[in-house]
């Protein structure tokens, strides 16, 4: 359809709504060396204390996203891309790691698409390996 062109009947009524829905993977490898190295307790304790530094990471993620910090932005996602991979949450790393990359390259369109894609899989990854720890114990 050329530009410009008028559009007859209810086409400009339709909307279509974009599912975001992407698969959480988690490394059951990692999470098994963890628990094979240090033992049920000690890796269930670095576990839990993974998921709330991540949690507290995103969130002041999301906050620096917000008030155009940067720097200190670039320097979290880096943090978190890191505990994420500690704990076998790959997935999460990655994007994380996409984030950063976005900041370096002053892409800032890539920025808002991928820290959007960060908060969603954020979100997943962690409530993924919540809902795995309460199976296992």
């Amino acid at each position: 359809m050329p530009w410009g062109r008028e559009i007859k009947g209810d086409v400009l009524n339709k909307v279509t709504m974009l599912v975001q829905d992407e698969d959480v993977l988690l490394d059951p490898d990692r999470l098994g060396t963890l628990y094979a190295q240090l033992g049920e307790a000690a890796a269930e304790d670095v576990i839990c204390r993974a998921m709330e530094e991540m949690a507290i990471r995103l969130t002041c993620a999301e906050r620096m996203y917000r008030e155009d910090q940067i720097t200190g932005l670039r320097k979290t996602v880096r943090c978190l891309a890191a505990i994420a991979d500690q704990v076998g949450m790959h997935g999460l790393a990655r994007v994380a790691r996409d984030v950063a990359h976005c900041i370096d390259g002053s892409d800032h369109n890539g920025l808002a698409a991928t820290f959007a894609r960060l908060l969603r899989i954020g979100e997943r990854s962690l409530t993924a390996i919540w809902d795995l720890q309460d199976l296992s114990g």
